[in-house]
């Protein structure tokens, strides 16, 4: 009951901690939207092609990472199970920062649950092929899913389960982080260095679901004042609560085992996970699982 309490106190301040990107890390959008040429955001509207929605966890999670406090971390195994994944042709575009709903004149929903793992592959490894469907032909500018405890197979009972190996200063620590947190993103335009969801008629497109896990260790390379840093838990906090070069901790471990100020951080932090490659979502529910 405390716990589910906890994370209603959270849920309520959401909506600052979804939009509270590193400009560094987190180009404009309108910015990007407004740079990008005519046609690349037209598409014809008549006929089908195939729609692929796939989940990136970045280079952070392929190649790995120096977290803000030092620690050399790789990953053998991020799942993340994803479920009502829906995406949109919305006419006005989505804009997540102001919240609602997508106003969609065609919507593609995949039925199935799906849990992928974003570290598979190598380093230079593409985002993770979720489904391919048929859709009608359009642009899609919006993008929503949802993200439940996988319920068989290696991350079962977990919404995102983390496997890997983080080392500094000679000490190895092999760690496996189980979290099970109920969340819903909603996002608008895919922002990057290409737009994606343009479906033109017999051709096929993609749209992506991009974790940022810098945004819960924090990023060596960008200087301790950066927001990426300043709000991140880093790694320390974890090593701290470590056994013999291992930590293995779920939810409620976290929870018993880390101070207060450190667990809130951390369930601050799972909502901003979620975006559309530098672009925003809002996140729409956090229950008790």
């Amino acid at each position: 009951m405390n716990r589910f309490l906890t994370q209603a106190a959270i849920a309520a301040s959401l909506p600052t901690l979804l939009l509270a990107c590193s400009p560094q890390t987190t180009p404009d959008a309108d910015t990007t939207s407004e740079s990008a040429p005519e046609e690349e955001v037209a598409a014809a509207t008549d006929g089908t092609g195939e729609l692929t929605i796939r989940a990136n966890g970045e280079d952070f999670v392929r190649q790995g990472f120096v977290t803000k406090d030092g620690w050399e971390v790789s990953f053998d195994h991020v799942y993340v199970t994803l479920t009502g994944i829906t995406a949109y042709q919305s006419d006005p575009p989505f804009d997540a920062e102001a919240g609602g709903t997508p106003e969609a004149t065609e919507t593609v929903a995949i039925a199935e649950t799906v849990t992928v793992d974003l570290a598979e592959g190598d380093d230079n490894a593409e985002p993770i092929m979720v489904k391919s469907v048929e859709a009608p032909a359009g642009r899609y500018n919006a993008l929503s899913w949802q993200m439940m405890p996988a319920a068989e197979g290696p991350a079962a009972g977990q919404t995102i389960w983390m496997q890997g190996t983080a080392t500094k200063a000679g000490e190895t620590i092999d760690f496996v982080v189980k979290l099970d947190p109920e969340l819903e993103y909603v996002c608008g335009d895919f922002v990057g260095d290409e737009r994606k969801g343009i479906l033109n008629a017999d051709e096929a497109a993609d749209l992506e679901a991009t974790f940022h896990f810098d945004h819960l260790f924090g990023d060596g390379e960008a200087p301790a004042d950066d927001d990426i840093n300043t709000g991140a838990l880093g790694f320390d906090p974890l090593a701290a609560i470590a056994d013999g070069g291992t930590l293995d901790v779920d939810m409620a471990a976290l929870e018993a085992q880390l101070t207060p100020e450190e667990y809130q951080t951390l369930m601050g932090i799972l909502p901003s996970l979620g975006h559309v490659g530098e672009g925003h979502c809002e996140e729409t529910q956090l229950v008790d699982s």
